[in-house]
């Protein structure tokens, strides 16, 4: 369990949970979902001596559920955010940095490997609860590189255009963003994987028939692709929901409300961004299915026209043999020394003028007309 204070250009890490809030500013409780559910009357109780409020048990069961996609819901003294990250499993990078060639095998686990497990936030009106998985970088990641920009911390020069987050709402929509973009490091990675994949299907010397793991393959892009209509819809009614707060006749306050909506729509287009290389990749996984197979069908007939072919040169020639094979005393060139000579011949002739005029008409070639 780890509690921030946020207070303007100010960060600070508290030691303990305060009996009261701070005077000014907001707090940030992180905590993994064991911890949640290990400290939950503790947390409640401080919730409601902070916000006045504590959470629904349905929402303790949805942030507490490792398996719950992506949604928002709310109450009238907080919100509350459900959403899945998607990131690189622990231990899977190698997945993704397999050699040049690669294989389906690690195109298959590399897909497998993404991580979709749910953050949830908790947004109060000076209180941010957030729930993460074991793993979950996310926390961290945000605690250090808020402790960096304060002032107070020597991060005057670290700051650049960025600034502390001015309400609960504006730490959430960072760290949504940073889930976000951290699928947007993978694409390239999840690329590779999916063009070793169209490679193998279409080389014509390669001997595919891994379907199971085809399938799966396909599979795990339905899921992402899922995940992120989840997350699309989630904060769309997140958007909603912010067009929906009672006005605020404060200049300031509207002006942080408009920025929550631009940061609101700004996340929206990331996921938006994701949904569409999904998509994309989903797309050109099928197309390389049905090309495999248009390419089996074209080699497979290519194939038939040269049988076919040399059974139309052969058929005559099979003619001719049978009918010298014939038990007749009459047949002409069977008791003349050079008979078997003419009859090779015009065997041979007739063999080389059809091969001639089956070569001529491409029917033996690469390409027919």
């Amino acid at each position: 369990m780890r509690l921030f204070h946020i207070h303007g250009d100010q960060f600070s890490e508290l030691r303990e949970l305060p009996a009261d809030l701070p005077e000014q500013g907001f707090l940030w409780l992180g905590l993994g979902r064991r911890e949640f559910e290990v400290e939950l009357n503790q947390v409640q109780a401080h919730l409601q001596a902070w916000a006045g409020g504590q959470l629904v048990d349905l929402h303790v069961s949805d942030l507490l559920n490792n398996q719950l996609p992506s949604h928002f819901d709310y109450t009238s003294w907080y919100d509350l955010m459900v959403f899945r990250r998607l990131a690189a499993a622990p231990g899977s990078e190698a997945l993704f940095f397999d050699d040049e060639h690669g294989t389906l095998a690690s195109a298959e686990k590399a897909l497998k490997a993404i991580d979709t497990s749910p953050v949830g936030f908790a947004l109060f009106d000076r209180v941010l609860l957030t729930v993460h998985p074991t793993d979950c970088l996310v926390r961290d990641f945000f605690a250090d590189k808020l402790g960096k920009m304060s002032p107070g911390n020597g991060g005057r020069d670290l700051r650049g255009s960025g600034r502390m987050p001015a309400s609960t709402a504006d730490l959430m929509l960072r760290m949504l963003n940073h889930m976000v973009d951290s699928y947007l490091d993978l694409r390239r990675l999840l690329s590779k994987q999916l063009a070793t994949l169209q490679k193998m299907l279409l080389d014509p010397h390669s001997q595919f028939d891994d379907w199971a793991m085809l399938l799966a393959s396909r599979d795990a892009l339905h899921r992402l692709e899922d995940t992120c209509e989840d997350q699309r819809s989630a904060l769309q009614e997140w958007i909603d929901a912010l067009d929906e707060w009672p006005a605020d006749n404060d200049p300031h306050a509207q002006r942080e409300r408009e920025l929550l909506r631009v940061r609101s729509r700004d996340v929206l287009e990331h996921v938006e961004r994701v949904l569409s290389h999904v998509r994309r990749l989903e797309s050109s996984a099928e197309s390389a299915v049905q090309m495999h197979f248009s390419a089996l069908g074209h080699r497979t007939n290519s194939i038939m026209r040269t049988l076919t072919v040399l059974t139309a040169i052969f058929l005559p020639l099979n003619l001719i043999t049978g009918i010298f094979g014939m038990n007749f005393d009459g047949l002409p060139l069977i008791h003349s020394s050079t008979g078997i000579w003419i009859a090779f011949g015009m065997m041979a002739a007739v063999g080389l003028t059809l091969g001639a005029f089956f070569w001529r008409k491409r029917y033996l070639g690469t390409q027919a007309r």
